[in-house]
């Protein structure tokens, strides 16, 4: 992420010059970037949309390579989320979630979900559903990927979920939600699911 374009900003093609280790380790599976703490070096011109579209400089990134390299390197920090190598740490803007749930799919008792950029995850313990209420669009489901960073659920497959959903009894009341590896992932009480 070292290299920077003339009027100062820095250019997808040339940040992948700064991430040598990372490269390396990605190929092997995710890079340790919870170990790495690196010097704040500033926040860059680039966006996830709430679509799980990347932008740098307001345009796409149209190389989903590239996108998926950079996905590989965010992590959550208390105050932000970075791109973060060895040797620097850089703030980036997100829209709603950095990760877009894009396919869901049923085996046995469990759901999982591919990202945009192809994660896929059971939900269970460590990759729980969260639902939470939206502005606009009603019910937003959220499944963890990993760390602290989240998928949102696409709203065809927020119907799906709607679909295979059950009643339970919790705490006295009636719970509206799913099930997926044993655990019951609760999405609103009973009584108000008229909407969904």
């Amino acid at each position: 992420m070292a290299g920077l374009s003339q009027n100062g900003n820095r250019a997808p093609d040339e940040a992948l010059a700064g991430l040598g280790d990372a490269q390396a380790a990605a190929k092997r599976g995710l890079p340790p970037v919870h170990l790495w703490n690196p010097p704040f070096c500033g926040d860059i011109d680039m966006r996830i949309a709430a679509d799980g579209t990347w932008y740098y400089l307001g345009s796409p990134i149209g190389r989903a390579p590239l996108v998926k390299l950079f996905s590989s390197i965010l992590r959550k920090d208390p105050d932000r989320y970075v791109l973060v190598t060895p040797v620097e740490r850089v703030g980036i803007k997100v829209d709603d979630a950095p990760f877009l749930a894009v396919e869901m799919r049923r085996e046995a008792d469990r759901i999982g979900f591919r990202t945009q950029v192809d994660d896929f995850v059971w939900v269970d313990a460590e990759h729980p559903l969260r639902f939470e209420t939206g502005a606009a669009e009603g019910v937003k489901p959220y499944v963890r990927v990993r760390d602290d960073l989240w998928a949102l659920v696409k709203r065809a497959l927020f119907y799906d979920l709607v679909e295979i959903g059950l009643v339970e009894l919790r705490e006295g009341e009636d719970w509206f939600g799913v099930r997926s590896s044993g655990l019951f992932f609760p999405m609103r009480r009973a009584s108000e699911i008229e909407g969904l």
